[in-house]
């Protein structure tokens, strides 16, 4: 799969309109955890890295307009060269969201669209609970994790549903979260982990 920007150019892009350090990690998180389950899945690491990486490369300009969420991504990343195919796995993050209309009615098909919802919406409930355990994601483990997404009054914006669909592609959930917490240990140091 072709891709018209290697990672630099693509974080070059991505931090143009997206200075904020918190949203930067989130991107950085969710690449992390696209690349660990491309590598689980035997699929390209490269291609999978890149949607988590710019999954949302129109946030900060539309947080408050959110109806405009996935929207904007299309131009931005058009312009830069990226396919119609990876500009509509891109959006299908944001399927089913009432807020934002014209994607409201769309539905996830593909096990990378699926992929791609749970791990990006995943990385808020490893980051609190990281941060709840004094930054420490080196000694994490998914039972640990697993307590915590079940009690939905932590990290509660994180929707449990949408997590839940990586076993529409055919991942345990457990078995995610390990990879996931695994994934973002690689990273710790560039998002102010331990």
């Amino acid at each position: 799969m072709n891709l018209p920007l290697n990672r630099g150019q693509a974080l070059e892009l991505l931090k143009k309109d997206n200075p904020s350090e918190a949203n930067l990690n989130h991107y950085l998180e969710s690449e992390a955890i696209m690349r660990g389950l491309a590598e689980h899945f035997g699929e390209d690491i490269e291609y999978w890295g890149m949607l988590g990486l710019l999954h949302d490369i129109d946030w900060e300009r539309t947080q408050n307009n959110v109806e405009e969420h996935g929207t904007q991504s299309a131009d931005i990343l058009a312009e830069a060269g990226f396919d119609e195919n990876f500009i509509h796995i891109l959006q299908s993050h944001v399927y089913g969201y009432d807020k934002i209309p014209k994607f409201a009615d769309k539905k996830r098909s593909e096990k990378i669209e699926h992929c791609l919802a749970a791990a990006e919406t995943l990385t808020g409930i490893i980051y609190a609970y990281a941060l709840m355990r004094g930054k420490k994601i080196s000694d994490m483990k998914a039972k640990g994790l697993k307590k915590k997404f079940k009690d939905k009054t932590f990290a509660s914006n994180c929707n449990r549903d949408v997590i839940r669909e990586i076993e529409k592609a055919g991942l345990e959930l457990s078995e995610f979260f390990q990879i996931s917490i695994e994934s973002i240990k690689k990273i710790k140091d560039e998002i102010g982990l331990e």
